[in-house]
Order: structure tokens, then sequence, then C-alpha cells
């Protein structure tokens, strides 16, 4: 049977039984509802417009080709700002509320790396005099006054920041440590979730392991030989989980903070590899050296009149200069409500790193090796260490940067360099002294 006969013969039925069976009248309510339908006869064929989808793929009735595709899935941008020192500091209410906002805010911002250099300040300290005029019962006398000055001999600086060769790598710290999760005063964490104050003791030994890693370049989750000591996530908490620990919190003044820290360069032998270059040019005067890391911290604190107030340098001296702060400080300590500081992650960023390797595995194909090996790059390479075991390095050795920099140091020193700007590249560095015979025939 064809569809023509078959929609006709249906058609027919339904007329018949139409007649046998009449519809009931309809009140005056039922009418109006009968009115706002749309009747459509199932053998008139629908205009383009009501048509929908044809099986030849056609787009959606709503869909206009001259707007493009629709606008990809933009990710929650909250409001922070930087101080002059480059930390980021955000007050964004969404932050303080959602832990999983909060949690992508500090892994977005942690991929920019901190700005880390090595300043070399040279001074003298001189003996001066001078005449003081002082008029005593309208006799004026002079008074011979000895005083000190310290002189400025050499002032100058290298950015490390591009010799940082990997980062991010989060990190929490074990929970015996003492940091602070969530009050004003360090804790350590206990079983079943519960916290305690940190001893003296504790205080006392977590610093000196802090400041004896940072100094040889060593990350906190390895110990001196350069073993793993604990993972990178130690603590019982994963991040996300404390970022939901601060955002549940409904302290007014609470604070996190997420550290960054470089590591890889025995900072102390670096130093006093410099210090053996100063003393050779004949210097006598007082060396300092110092490595500085700046944009090393992303605070979260709440959105609140009192704490974006503390947030600007000028607002807090003026409270301190009247007297208001010492009360904040008090309620900040001992209320319940007052704050509490959450220090518990951060970033490291290697200057170099070593991963022990097998000979004649297959991922060694494409590293630098041999004597290509010894140039230094930030590209991945094969070099042998002291005890000649074979090793994938990345990133530039304090030995490769102070041997590329010594005549810098060198000549800087020499000719009393005082620059404000610190040295990214050698060619910016003063050239060697001229000579005595310079202007000398065949000299």
């Amino acid at each position: 049977m064809s569809d023509d006969k078959f929609v006709g013969g249906f058609n027919s039925d339904t007329k018949q039984l139409e007649n046998d069976f009449p519809a009931p009248a309809l009140d005056s309510k039922q009418e109006k509802e009968k009115e706002a339908h749309v009747a459509i006869d199932v053998n008139e064929p629908l205009a383009d417009s009501e048509a929908g989808p044809s099986s030849k793929g056609d787009k959606h009735e709503d869909f206009d080709a001259t707007r493009g595709p629709p606008p990809a899935f933009a990710p929650y941008e909250a409001e922070f700002f930087e101080t002059d020192d480059g930390d980021i500091i955000s007050h964004d209410h969404h932050l303080n509320e959602d832990g999983e906002a909060l949690y992508r805010f500090l892994l977005s911002h942690s991929e920019r790396r901190p700005n880390y250099t090595v300043t070399l300040h040279g001074t003298h300290t001189e003996r001066r005099t001078r005449t003081v005029w002082r008029t005593v019962n309208g006799r004026q006398t002079a008074h011979t006054e000895t005083y000190t000055v310290t002189v400025t001999d050499f002032q100058f600086s290298f950015d490390l920041t591009h010799y940082i060769a990997v980062g991010p790598e989060h990190y929490t710290y074990p929970d015996d440590k003492a940091t602070f999760r969530g009050l004003m005063v360090k804790q350590v964490m206990m079983p079943q979730g519960l916290k305690r104050k940190a001893t003296k003791e504790e205080k006392y030994a977590d610093e000196m392991d802090r400041q004896e890693h940072e100094q040889r370049g060593v990350p906190p989750w390895m110990d001196m030989n350069g073993n793993q000591r604990w993972r990178r996530d130690a603590s019982s908490w994963t991040l996300r989980q404390w970022a939901d620990d601060y955002a549940s919190s409904k302290k007014i003044l609470k604070e996190f903070v997420y550290t960054k820290k470089v590591y890889g360069w025995n900072t102390s032998e670096l130093e006093a590899a410099m210090r053996t270059v100063i003393v050779q040019t004949g210097y006598t005067g007082h060396t300092d050296i110092h490595f500085s890391l700046n944009s090393k911290r992303i605070c979260i604190r709440p959105d609140n009149r009192l704490s974006r107030t503390l947030s600007r340098t000028l607002y807090k001296v003026l409270l301190i200069i009247f007297l208001v702060y010492p009360f904040i400080w008090l309620f900040k300590r001992f209320s319940k409500y007052g704050g509490g500081r959450w220090k518990v992650a951060g970033g490291m960023y290697a200057l170099k790193v070593y991963v022990p390797v097998m000979e004649g595995e297959a991922y060694l194909d494409g590293l630098i090796s041999g004597d290509q090996a010894q140039v230094p790059t930030l590209a991945p390479r094969l070099v042998r260490d002291e005890n000649g075991a074979l090793k994938k390095l990345t990133g530039y050795r304090e030995g490769e940067w102070f041997r590329t920099w010594e005549k810098v140091i060198r000549n800087a020193t020499e000719q009393r360099v005082r620059r404000s700007e610190p040295f990214t590249s050698v060619e910016e560095g003063p050239s060697a002294g001229v000579g005595p015979g310079a202007g000398l025939d065949g000299y």
C-alpha cells in the first residue's frame, strides 16, 4: 500500500469516528485554551523555518553562521594586586568561600617564576672630622668633632631568574613539621586530623633544617645526601583540602600563604667563590653578598574593610602611629574570630636537577652527551658526577655559572662599578681595564 492511500484511509476513518462520537460541548475557559492552540495538518508540508534538522545535517534553527562558534569556557578571573616586591595579594570574595576556586588560583599564579638575584656590595668606613661652632653665654667657640661614615666602593647584581630550569614543583609540609595550620601559632598534625601547638624545640629544629636546606640548595623533601626523606605531598591533607579548610573558616583576618622557593645551587659555596675573586683583586673592604627572592608569595585574605586596610602599607603605618594597631593585633592573636594563618604548601623552582640513569636506556638517545654536554645549557644533557655515575642534568650547575661570570665579577670590583640594574648577560659587564702600555707602538 502506498503512503498516499494509507494517509487517505486514516483520514476517512478519523472522520467516521468523529461523526459516530461527537465531542462534548466546551465551556468558555476550554474555548479560550482551544483558541490558544495551533492546529497542524500532518498532510501539509512544514515551512523551512518550522522544519527541524534534516538528514543532511542542517544546523540548529537558532544558529547564525555569521556569528561563528560559541565562546570558549572562561575560567574565573579573581581580583588581586601586586606589591612593590611582586607578591600577589587577593581579597576576592569568591576565593574565600570556594576551595576549588582558591586551589585553581594558586595553581595558575604559581606558574609565574620568582625573581632571583644575587647582589655584591663592597664598603669601607672612614673617620672624618668637622668643626662645629657653638654659642655659650653670647660667645662663639669652635669644637672639633670626629664621626664615621660608610662609603660604598662597588655595588652590582646578577639576574638569576632565567637560570631557573624546572618548576613549579608543588609540595606540602609533613604532619610533624611546625608551621601555621589555621591559627596564629605554629602547629603540628596529630592522628584523626587533630592539631596541637608546636613546642619551642620543634620550631627551632625546623628552622635550622630550613636554613641548611636553603643554603645548600636542597629541596625540603630531600636530605643532605640527596636521598628522598618524604613525598612532595607529604601532608595527610592535599593542597585542595587545605584550601577547603581555609574557605570554611569564618575568621575576619585569616590568611592563606603560598610560598615560592628556589633550590639546586649550593649558595654558601658559590658565595665563598665570589669572595675569593674579590680578595684576589686586592680589595680589603667589607663585602656583603646577598641572594634575594622577589615575587615569592601568593596571599589570600578576606574581603572586608579591615583586612583590606591592613594590606596597605601606608594605612598600616598610620594605625601603628596612632596606637590602634596593637588592639587589632590582640584581637587577631587571641579572638577565635580574629586571625589565622595557613602556610602549609608552596612551590619549588629548580636551577638544576639530577636524575640517575642507566647505560643504554632508550630515552637517552635524544639527550645531549659527550663533549657537547659540557657546554652549559638549560636543555637536558648527560653528565657524570664526581663519583663517575651517569646522570641526566637539567639546568646550569653553579660552577658553570661562576665560570661564565668570573671575569665580570673581577672587572666590576676593580673598576668600582655601582649599578642599580642587575646584569643579565656577560656583554653588559665591564671589560678588562686598559694596560699601561696601550698607547705604545707595538704593545
